[in-house]
């Protein structure tokens, strides 16, 4: 029996559902990633370090990254044994998912599936149900 298995992500967390021979299991990823907590225009002008200039934006935007890295590694550790996956949800975490799982060289990048965008708002339930009309 194949271990099927579907992924609905955002910027804030994964729900994770592998179907196994009749069984479901559900797993839920919650995400570190920080949202902005100001405004562009609110004054910040950085800092000067003799010719060098920094400023928050810069230094935000390079701990988003490294936090979504450390959430996608997390993501890919838990979906390392199935034969099939199905990612869908708002927003751009799962191209960047699908990115992460064609360059990463320890996972088949064959067993995805199909990559498409879903409603921000699912419940569990929704998940699981369309998880299950996917592979049958």
């Amino acid at each position: 029996m194949k271990k099927q298995t579907g992924i609905w992500i955002d910027s804030s967390k994964a729900i994770i559902v592998t179907l196994d021979g009749g069984k479901q299991r559900i797993s839920k990823i919650e995400s570190d990633l920080e949202n902005k907590i100001y405004h562009e225009k609110e004054g910040n002008k950085g800092t000067f370090s003799g010719s060098h200039h920094s400023n928050n934006e810069n230094k935000f935007e390079e701990r988003r990254k490294n936090e979504t890295n450390h959430f996608l590694k997390n993501i890919l550790s838990h979906i390392k044994l199935v034969d099939e996956l199905y990612i869908f949800g708002p927003g751009e975490t799962k191209i960047k998912l699908e990115q992460k799982i064609n360059t990463d060289k320890s996972f088949d990048a064959n067993k995805l599936k199909l990559v498409e965008p879903a409603e921000n708002n699912m419940t569990t339930n929704q998940i699981v149900a369309k998880i299950k009309k996917f592979y049958h």
